[in-house]
């Protein structure tokens, strides 16, 4: 059994939100859970996040049925549900002047069998809280994540670059994008956190996992109250998601 909670917030210093989420019904057949931040001027973003949700989301449904449940099919799934919704948000930016240039990022958790199919572009980011180790799982398509890699600087000098926010790879900004798919362990008592960087940008690692351990229902609303007493300078998403 799975039981999810989710949040979103427009923050302290934005005029809407551009961040936008999905979760499943406990009883729905495909256990599915979305989080995009949208970005782009006028109203881009925020249609670029919930047109590359509810595209990737209607990919999945009508899909699902018809694969084979292995490892590999699955995978493959939720890698072309994004490749599709990136199709989607990119030909939408081109119709409308005004929507030049919107793009997104984009989380799936796809819930299947114990196992957690995560699909993954640009910088908001899930991680996976088992016993007492909370543990990122993917990786931000960010400048500055490069930077890291490629040992330019350090992970703690990441956190206040000014380039922060430059991504590398988002959804709907290209013909193509390459998403990381991915499968992990979701077993019994896990905790899965998705965010967007509104919430990472202003909230240490050890709160939010302080937080989320205590009380995963109210963890959301929390965290968010959190972000915004700390500047709340972006829109703010949390979805914890727990196997019961």
């Amino acid at each position: 059994m799975i039981k999810a909670y989710a949040k979103s917030d427009v923050g302290k210093v934005r005029d809407i939100n551009q961040d936008a989420y999905y979760i499943s019904d406990s009883l729905d057949e495909v256990q599915l859970y979305m989080l995009a931040d949208g970005m782009g001027g006028y109203n881009g973003g925020e249609i670029a996040s919930k047109l590359a949700i509810q595209t990737a989301k209607s990919y999945i449904e009508n899909n699902f049925k018809e694969i084979p449940k292995d490892r590999e099919s699955i995978i493959q799934l939720v890698g072309s549900s994004m490749e599709y919704a990136n199709m989607v948000v990119y030909e939408k930016s081109k119709e409308d002047k005004e929507l030049e240039g919107m793009g997104t990022t984009l989380e799936i958790c796809l819930i299947y069998n114990n196992k957690v199919y995560i699909g993954h572009v640009g910088d908001s980011r899930v991680y996976r809280i088992r016993k007492e180790f909370m543990r990122k799982l993917t990786q931000d398509h960010s400048y500055v994540q490069k930077l890291v890699k490629d040992g330019t600087i350090t992970q703690e000098e990441a956190v206040h670059h000014p380039q922060k926010n430059m991504l590398m790879k988002a959804l709907g900004c290209n013909a193509f994008v390459e998403p990381d798919v991915m499968v992990k362990g979701f077993l019994k008592d896990d905790i899965l956190i998705m965010n967007s960087d509104g919430l990472t940008n202003m909230v240490p690692q050890e709160e939010i996992f302080k937080l989320v351990k205590e009380d995963i229902e109210r963890a959301p609303k929390e965290l968010i109250e959190i972000a915004n007493k700390n500047g709340g300078y972006d829109n703010i998403t949390v979805v914890v998601i727990k196997n019961i």
